[in-house]
Protein backbone atom coordinates (compact mmCIF):
# COMPACT_ATOMS: atom_id res chain seq x y z
CA UNK A 1 0.00 0.00 0.00
CA UNK A 2 1.27 3.46 -0.93
CA UNK A 3 1.96 5.78 2.01
CA UNK A 4 -0.51 8.59 2.54
CA UNK A 5 0.99 12.03 1.93
CA UNK A 6 -0.64 15.07 3.51
CA UNK A 7 0.57 18.60 2.78
CA UNK A 8 0.85 20.65 5.96
CA UNK A 9 1.17 24.42 6.11
CA UNK A 10 4.90 25.16 6.00
CA UNK A 11 6.48 28.02 7.93
CA UNK A 12 6.83 31.32 6.10
CA UNK A 13 9.66 31.19 3.59
CA UNK A 14 9.49 27.39 3.22
CA UNK A 15 8.24 25.69 0.07
CA UNK A 16 6.65 22.48 1.32
CA UNK A 17 6.03 20.37 4.44
CA UNK A 18 4.62 16.87 3.98
CA UNK A 19 3.41 14.28 6.48
CA UNK A 20 3.96 10.73 5.20
CA UNK A 21 2.07 7.91 6.92
CA UNK A 22 2.04 4.15 6.34
CA UNK A 23 0.62 2.63 9.54
CA UNK A 24 1.01 -0.95 8.33
CA UNK A 25 4.76 -0.32 8.00
CA UNK A 26 5.02 1.76 11.18
CA UNK A 27 5.95 4.89 9.22
CA UNK A 28 5.16 8.39 10.39
CA UNK A 29 7.54 10.86 8.79
CA UNK A 30 7.87 14.51 7.88
CA UNK A 31 9.57 15.74 4.72
CA UNK A 32 10.39 19.43 4.53
CA UNK A 33 11.58 21.33 1.47
CA UNK A 34 12.93 24.74 2.41
CA UNK A 35 14.20 25.97 -0.96
CA UNK A 36 14.76 24.75 -4.50
CA UNK A 37 16.13 28.09 -5.71
CA UNK A 38 19.54 26.57 -6.43
CA UNK A 39 18.37 23.08 -7.45
CA UNK A 40 16.42 20.10 -6.11
CA UNK A 41 16.38 19.92 -2.32
CA UNK A 42 18.80 17.49 -0.68
CA UNK A 43 19.26 16.51 2.93
CA UNK A 44 19.39 13.43 5.10
CA UNK A 45 16.72 11.45 6.87
CA UNK A 46 16.88 11.37 10.67
CA UNK A 47 15.01 8.89 12.90
CA UNK A 48 14.35 10.13 16.40
CA UNK A 49 11.81 9.45 19.21
CA UNK A 50 10.29 12.93 19.21
CA UNK A 51 7.91 13.73 22.04
CA UNK A 52 5.26 14.72 19.51
CA UNK A 53 4.57 16.10 16.04
CA UNK A 54 5.27 19.68 17.09
CA UNK A 55 8.80 18.81 18.19
CA UNK A 56 9.38 16.87 14.98
CA UNK A 57 8.15 19.79 12.85
CA UNK A 58 10.43 22.17 14.70
CA UNK A 59 13.43 19.91 14.10
CA UNK A 60 12.77 19.10 10.44
CA UNK A 61 12.16 22.73 9.47
CA UNK A 62 15.26 23.93 11.30
CA UNK A 63 17.36 21.23 9.65
CA UNK A 64 15.89 21.83 6.17
CA UNK A 65 16.74 25.52 6.29
CA UNK A 66 20.24 24.60 7.41
CA UNK A 67 20.62 22.33 4.39
CA UNK A 68 19.74 25.20 2.03
CA UNK A 69 22.57 27.22 3.53
CA UNK A 70 24.98 24.29 3.67
CA UNK A 71 24.40 23.24 0.06
CA UNK A 72 24.65 26.83 -1.16
CA UNK A 73 27.95 27.49 0.61
CA UNK A 74 29.41 24.23 -0.70
CA UNK A 75 28.50 25.20 -4.27
CA UNK A 76 26.56 22.00 -4.95
CA UNK A 77 23.76 23.19 -7.23
CA UNK A 78 21.23 21.86 -4.74
CA UNK A 79 18.52 23.31 -2.56
CA UNK A 80 17.73 22.40 1.03
CA UNK A 81 15.44 19.80 2.51
CA UNK A 82 15.28 17.30 5.34
CA UNK A 83 13.18 14.41 6.56
CA UNK A 84 12.54 12.88 9.96
CA UNK A 85 10.98 9.56 10.87
CA UNK A 86 9.25 9.63 14.24
CA UNK A 87 10.34 6.64 16.31
CA UNK A 88 13.16 4.90 18.14
CA UNK A 89 15.68 3.67 15.55
CA UNK A 90 16.90 0.91 17.86
CA UNK A 91 13.42 -0.48 18.51
CA UNK A 92 10.97 0.63 15.82
CA UNK A 93 12.88 0.66 12.54
CA UNK A 94 12.14 -2.07 9.99
CA UNK A 95 13.00 -2.69 6.32
CA UNK A 96 9.29 -2.27 5.51
CA UNK A 97 9.32 1.16 7.14
CA UNK A 98 12.29 2.25 5.06
CA UNK A 99 10.68 0.96 1.86
CA UNK A 100 7.52 2.91 2.67
CA UNK A 101 9.64 5.99 3.30
CA UNK A 102 11.27 5.46 -0.09
CA UNK A 103 7.83 5.41 -1.71
CA UNK A 104 7.02 8.73 -0.04
CA UNK A 105 10.21 10.28 -1.38
CA UNK A 106 9.49 8.93 -4.87
CA UNK A 107 6.05 10.57 -4.77
CA UNK A 108 7.77 13.96 -4.54
CA UNK A 109 9.05 13.40 -8.10
CA UNK A 110 12.65 14.47 -7.66
CA UNK A 111 12.07 17.68 -5.72
CA UNK A 112 13.84 16.08 -2.74
CA UNK A 113 16.83 13.74 -2.46
CA UNK A 114 17.29 11.85 0.79
CA UNK A 115 20.31 10.22 2.44
CA UNK A 116 21.32 8.86 5.84
CA UNK A 117 21.45 10.91 9.02
CA UNK A 118 21.15 10.17 12.74
CA UNK A 119 19.50 6.79 13.28
CA UNK A 120 19.66 5.82 9.60
CA UNK A 121 22.37 3.68 7.98
CA UNK A 122 23.51 3.06 4.42
CA UNK A 123 21.70 -0.30 4.63
CA UNK A 124 18.50 1.56 5.54
CA UNK A 125 19.00 3.87 2.56
CA UNK A 126 19.39 0.82 0.34
CA UNK A 127 15.93 -0.32 1.44
CA UNK A 128 14.52 3.13 0.66
CA UNK A 129 16.33 3.12 -2.69
CA UNK A 130 14.49 -0.05 -3.67
CA UNK A 131 11.39 2.16 -3.89
CA UNK A 132 12.80 5.49 -5.07
CA UNK A 133 15.33 6.94 -7.49
CA UNK A 134 16.02 9.76 -5.07
CA UNK A 135 17.79 7.98 -2.19
CA UNK A 136 21.56 8.53 -2.20
CA UNK A 137 24.58 7.89 0.00
CA UNK A 138 24.60 4.30 -1.22
CA UNK A 139 27.35 1.74 -1.58
CA UNK A 140 28.22 -0.09 -4.78
CA UNK A 141 27.56 0.87 -8.36
CA UNK A 142 29.52 3.23 -10.54
CA UNK A 143 28.56 6.35 -8.55
CA UNK A 144 27.63 5.02 -5.10
CA UNK A 145 29.20 7.43 -2.62
CA UNK A 146 28.90 5.19 0.45
CA UNK A 147 29.23 6.36 4.04
CA UNK A 148 29.53 10.18 3.99
CA UNK A 149 31.05 10.34 7.49
CA UNK A 150 34.73 10.27 6.45
CA UNK A 151 34.12 13.15 4.04
CA UNK A 152 32.38 15.14 6.78
CA UNK A 153 35.29 14.59 9.14
CA UNK A 154 37.82 15.57 6.47
CA UNK A 155 35.98 18.81 5.77
CA UNK A 156 35.80 19.70 9.47
CA UNK A 157 39.50 18.92 9.87
CA UNK A 158 40.48 21.16 6.94
CA UNK A 159 38.37 24.04 8.23
CA UNK A 160 39.69 23.57 11.74
CA UNK A 161 43.23 24.01 10.46
CA UNK A 162 42.19 27.21 8.65
CA UNK A 163 40.67 28.47 11.89
CA UNK A 164 43.78 27.53 13.86
CA UNK A 165 45.94 29.51 11.46
CA UNK A 166 43.77 32.59 12.04
CA UNK A 167 43.47 32.19 15.84
CA UNK A 168 46.87 30.80 16.80
CA UNK A 169 49.00 31.99 13.90
CA UNK A 170 49.68 28.50 12.56
CA UNK A 171 47.65 25.58 11.27
CA UNK A 172 50.04 23.24 13.10
CA UNK A 173 47.96 21.39 15.69
CA UNK A 174 50.84 19.70 17.52
CA UNK A 175 50.32 20.22 21.24
CA UNK A 176 46.95 21.93 20.80
CA UNK A 177 44.43 20.65 23.33
CA UNK A 178 41.17 19.76 21.56
CA UNK A 179 37.94 18.57 23.15
CA UNK A 180 35.86 16.37 20.84
CA UNK A 181 32.28 16.03 22.03
CA UNK A 182 30.65 12.97 20.46
CA UNK A 183 32.46 9.90 19.15
CA UNK A 184 30.09 8.69 16.47
CA UNK A 185 31.34 7.97 12.95
CA UNK A 186 32.28 11.60 12.30
CA UNK A 187 33.55 12.53 15.75
CA UNK A 188 35.79 9.48 16.00
CA UNK A 189 37.18 10.03 12.50
CA UNK A 190 37.91 13.66 13.37
CA UNK A 191 39.59 12.60 16.62
CA UNK A 192 41.82 10.21 14.69
CA UNK A 193 42.84 12.99 12.29
CA UNK A 194 43.58 15.33 15.19
CA UNK A 195 45.64 12.64 16.91
CA UNK A 196 47.58 12.11 13.70
CA UNK A 197 48.31 15.85 13.60
CA UNK A 198 49.74 15.77 17.11
CA UNK A 199 46.86 17.32 19.02
CA UNK A 200 46.20 16.46 22.65
CA UNK A 201 42.68 15.05 22.86
CA UNK A 202 39.95 15.25 25.45
CA UNK A 203 36.84 13.26 24.52
CA UNK A 204 33.30 12.99 25.83
CA UNK A 205 30.48 10.65 24.86
CA UNK A 206 27.62 8.80 26.53
CA UNK A 207 29.00 5.64 24.91
CA UNK A 208 31.69 4.61 27.36
CA UNK A 209 33.03 1.91 25.04
CA UNK A 210 33.81 4.61 22.45
CA UNK A 211 35.48 6.75 25.11
CA UNK A 212 37.60 3.83 26.28
CA UNK A 213 38.62 3.06 22.70
CA UNK A 214 39.75 6.67 22.21
CA UNK A 215 41.69 6.58 25.46
CA UNK A 216 43.51 3.41 24.45
CA UNK A 217 44.14 4.06 20.75
CA UNK A 218 44.50 7.84 20.69
CA UNK A 219 45.89 8.55 24.12
CA UNK A 220 42.90 10.77 24.84
CA UNK A 221 41.88 12.12 28.21
CA UNK A 222 38.15 12.10 28.88
CA UNK A 223 35.47 14.00 30.75
CA UNK A 224 31.84 13.33 31.57
CA UNK A 225 29.31 14.45 28.92
CA UNK A 226 27.85 17.01 31.33
CA UNK A 227 31.27 18.49 32.12
CA UNK A 228 32.52 19.35 28.62
CA UNK A 229 33.02 23.02 29.47
CA UNK A 230 35.17 22.33 32.53
CA UNK A 231 38.52 21.32 30.93
CA UNK A 232 40.96 23.98 29.76
CA UNK A 233 41.29 23.50 26.00
CA UNK A 234 42.39 25.43 22.94
CA UNK A 235 39.74 24.12 20.54
CA UNK A 236 36.21 22.79 21.07
CA UNK A 237 34.86 20.38 18.44
CA UNK A 238 31.15 19.64 19.03
CA UNK A 239 30.22 16.50 17.08
CA UNK A 240 27.05 15.38 18.89
CA UNK A 241 23.51 16.79 18.64
CA UNK A 242 22.81 20.50 18.30
CA UNK A 243 22.14 23.32 20.74
CA UNK A 244 25.24 22.74 22.87
CA UNK A 245 26.34 26.39 22.80
CA UNK A 246 23.96 28.38 24.97
CA UNK A 247 24.53 31.79 26.56
CA UNK A 248 25.55 29.98 29.73
CA UNK A 249 27.92 27.48 28.16
CA UNK A 250 29.46 30.15 25.92
CA UNK A 251 30.38 32.07 29.08
CA UNK A 252 32.13 28.97 30.49
CA UNK A 253 34.01 27.98 27.34
CA UNK A 254 37.79 28.14 27.62
CA UNK A 255 38.51 27.34 23.95
CA UNK A 256 39.50 30.13 21.58
CA UNK A 257 38.24 28.24 18.51
CA UNK A 258 35.00 26.28 17.96
CA UNK A 259 34.86 23.96 14.95
CA UNK A 260 32.83 20.77 14.88
CA UNK A 261 30.52 18.54 12.89
CA UNK A 262 27.28 18.91 14.87
CA UNK A 263 24.37 20.68 13.18
CA UNK A 264 22.82 23.78 14.76
CA UNK A 265 25.45 24.15 17.48
CA UNK A 266 24.19 27.57 18.58
CA UNK A 267 21.11 27.35 20.80
CA UNK A 268 20.11 30.82 19.55
CA UNK A 269 21.64 33.16 16.94
CA UNK A 270 22.59 35.61 19.70
CA UNK A 271 25.18 33.14 21.04
CA UNK A 272 27.40 33.97 18.06
CA UNK A 273 27.76 37.55 19.30
CA UNK A 274 28.47 36.32 22.83
CA UNK A 275 31.31 34.19 21.51
CA UNK A 276 32.67 37.03 19.39
CA UNK A 277 32.72 39.42 22.32
CA UNK A 278 34.65 36.85 24.35
CA UNK A 279 37.26 36.57 21.61
CA UNK A 280 36.19 33.06 20.66
CA UNK A 281 36.23 32.27 16.94
CA UNK A 282 33.23 30.21 15.86
CA UNK A 283 33.27 28.48 12.49
CA UNK A 284 29.66 28.15 11.25
CA UNK A 285 28.65 24.52 11.43
CA UNK A 286 26.74 24.42 8.16
CA UNK A 287 29.90 25.44 6.31
CA UNK A 288 32.46 23.21 7.99
CA UNK A 289 30.35 20.04 8.13
CA UNK A 290 29.39 20.04 4.45
CA UNK A 291 31.73 17.18 3.52
CA UNK A 292 28.97 14.59 3.92
CA UNK A 293 26.53 16.35 1.63
CA UNK A 294 29.38 16.98 -0.82
CA UNK A 295 29.85 13.21 -0.97
CA UNK A 296 26.12 12.67 -1.43
CA UNK A 297 25.94 15.39 -4.09
CA UNK A 298 28.64 13.64 -6.08
CA UNK A 299 26.24 10.71 -6.36
CA UNK A 300 23.36 12.95 -7.45
CA UNK A 301 25.51 14.68 -10.07
CA UNK A 302 27.52 11.52 -10.93
CA UNK A 303 30.90 13.01 -10.09
CA UNK A 304 34.13 11.45 -8.85
CA UNK A 305 36.47 11.87 -5.87
CA UNK A 306 38.30 14.74 -7.53
CA UNK A 307 35.03 16.70 -7.64
CA UNK A 308 34.52 15.97 -3.93
CA UNK A 309 38.04 17.07 -3.02
CA UNK A 310 37.67 20.31 -5.01
CA UNK A 311 34.56 21.20 -3.02
CA UNK A 312 36.19 20.32 0.27
CA UNK A 313 38.94 22.75 -0.66
CA UNK A 314 36.24 25.27 -1.54
CA UNK A 315 34.60 25.22 1.90
CA UNK A 316 37.98 25.74 3.56
CA UNK A 317 38.52 28.74 1.28
CA UNK A 318 35.11 30.14 2.24
CA UNK A 319 35.99 29.80 5.92
CA UNK A 320 39.17 31.79 5.33
CA UNK A 321 37.17 34.46 3.49
CA UNK A 322 34.50 34.82 6.16
CA UNK A 323 37.07 34.94 8.96
CA UNK A 324 38.86 37.80 7.23
CA UNK A 325 35.60 39.65 6.61
CA UNK A 326 34.31 39.09 10.14
CA UNK A 327 37.47 40.59 11.60
CA UNK A 328 37.54 43.50 9.18
CA UNK A 329 33.86 44.35 9.61
CA UNK A 330 33.45 43.56 13.32
CA UNK A 331 30.66 41.07 12.61
CA UNK A 332 30.03 37.48 13.63
CA UNK A 333 31.08 34.69 11.28
CA UNK A 334 27.47 33.48 11.20
CA UNK A 335 26.28 36.89 10.06
CA UNK A 336 28.89 36.92 7.30
CA UNK A 337 28.06 33.35 6.22
CA UNK A 338 24.30 33.96 6.21
CA UNK A 339 24.68 37.12 4.14
CA UNK A 340 26.82 35.25 1.60
CA UNK A 341 24.10 32.59 1.19
CA UNK A 342 21.29 35.13 0.98
CA UNK A 343 23.09 36.84 -1.90
CA UNK A 344 23.43 33.50 -3.70
CA UNK A 345 19.73 32.73 -3.27
CA UNK A 346 18.68 36.22 -4.34
CA UNK A 347 20.81 36.03 -7.51
CA UNK A 348 19.27 32.68 -8.38
CA UNK A 349 15.70 33.87 -7.81
CA UNK A 350 16.28 37.04 -9.80
CA UNK A 351 17.79 35.07 -12.68
CA UNK A 352 14.70 32.87 -13.07
CA UNK A 353 12.03 33.82 -15.62
CA UNK A 354 9.00 35.44 -14.07
CA UNK A 355 6.69 32.61 -15.13
CA UNK A 356 8.95 30.15 -13.27
CA UNK A 357 8.52 32.14 -10.06
CA UNK A 358 4.77 32.18 -10.21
Amino acid sequence: MEPKLTDLTPPQGFERLVLAEAPEAGLRALICIHSTALGPAAGGCRMWPYAGDAEAVQDVTRLARGMTYKNAMAGLGLGGGKSVIIGDARRDKTPAMMRAFGQAVEALAGSYYTAEDVGISTADMAEAASRTRYAVGLTGGAHGSGDPSPWTAEGVFRCLRVGAARVFGSEDLAGRRVLVQGLGHVGLSLAEKLHGAGAELVVADINQAAVQDARQRLGAASCAPDEIFAPQVDIFAPCALGGVLTEGSAAQLSARLVCGAANNQLATPAVAETLRKRGITYLPDYVVNAGGIISVASEIHRKDDRWRRDRLAGIAERIAEMLARAEAEGRTTTDIADSMVERMLARSRNAKPQHAQA
